[in-house]
């Protein structure tokens, strides 16, 4: 081995998580972070609108018993959901396990996340060893004959998605963001955002509308987003009636000063009368004085005039 001076950090020179198996050999398909992160937004968000809350079961990494012949013969679903069946067994537990043969209703949809050990098995390419339980894929679509089998690859954001035809998976094309699952009223596709602080493409549910199915705590988020909009439109409109109300006061103290200005218009007018009466009559009271003066001393005024 090389000796580098200064020596390299073993990020450099140990194996990473890339190099690492991820999966225990003797259980593979065990869960990683992300195989507990999109079960979980899957359940938060597959809410189909014509079923009650309490009618939908699902479940993430939960053994799936199927063949009442073979009892311990399971499956164990990165996600699946029933649709018709108390989300409580017997409307009380939770569920340790779903037992097909007890419960008497199959998944409606199932979803697998695709790992390096269980990939094989999860697309039907594995062999049947004798004695031994069939691969998934055969006991989707033979045995518990489950209409809808989707199957992620989060290294290359690959969805396949396979519907239940005449007795067989056949591969579905998207439709728009996804693939519509008519029963359920929802839509399964590639969302792209962050959940749980972490930015990817994640399997997310969306409505008859394309739009993206919200978590409650995005629920919460959109609630109190509307609650702020409204205190901000009331808030607004308490202003714009209290500019209103200044506007109307404004108006009003216009039409007072109007009225005011005319008022002193008509008492000036009423003021020029006064006076010019008041001229009028000391111009008569003048007159009368001069006429008088003019008798006193024998002269007739209107000769005068006249003259």
């Amino acid at each position: 081995m090389y000796q580098y001076s200064p020596p390299l950090s073993p990020r450099e020179v140990l194996p990473t998580m890339y190099d690492l198996p991820s999966e225990d050999p003797e259980e593979p398909g065990l869960p990683d972070e992300f195989h507990l992160l999109q079960p979980e937004l899957l359940r938060l968000t597959f809410r189909p609108p014509t079923y009650k809350e309490d009618q939908v079961f699902t479940a993430s990494d939960l053994n799936l018993y199927y063949d009442s012949r073979h009892p311990q013969w399971y499956k164990r679903p990165d996600w699946f959901a029933v649709l018709g069946v108390s989300r409580l067994y017997d409307g009380q537990d939770l569920r340790l396990s779903y037992v097909t043969w007890q419960e008497g209703i199959y998944p409606f949809v199932v979803v697998e996340l695709l790992s390096p050990g269980t990939e094989k098995e999860d697309l039907g390419r594995s062999f049947r060893e004798v004695n031994q339980p069939p691969n998934k894929w055969t006991v989707y679509e033979r045995m518990l004959r489950i209409p809808y089998y989707i199957v992620f690859n989060r290294y290359t954001d690959e969805l396949q998605a396979f519907g239940l035809v005449v007795n067989e998976y056949q591969e579905l094309s998207p439709q728009g963001v996804g693939i519509w699952l008519k029963e359920a009223e929802l839509g399964l596709g590639l969302w792209e955002g962050i959940y749980q602080g972490v930015h990817r493409r994640w399997l997310r549910w969306y409505d008859g509308e394309g739009n993206w199915i919200p978590t409650p705590v995005e629920q919460e988020r959109q609630r109190a987003e509307l609650a702020q909009q409204q205190v901000e439109q009331e808030r607004q409109q308490a202003e714009n009636e209290r500019q209103r109300a200044e506007l109307a006061q404004q108006q009003v103290e216009q039409e007072r000063q109007r009225a005011e200005q005319e008022r002193q218009r008509a008492e000036l007018a009423q003021q020029q009368v006064a006076q010019e009466r008041q001229r009028a009559e000391q111009e008569r009271q003048r007159a009368e004085r001069l006429a008088a003066h003019l008798r006193s001393l024998g002269i007739n005024p209107h000769e005068i005039e006249l003259g």
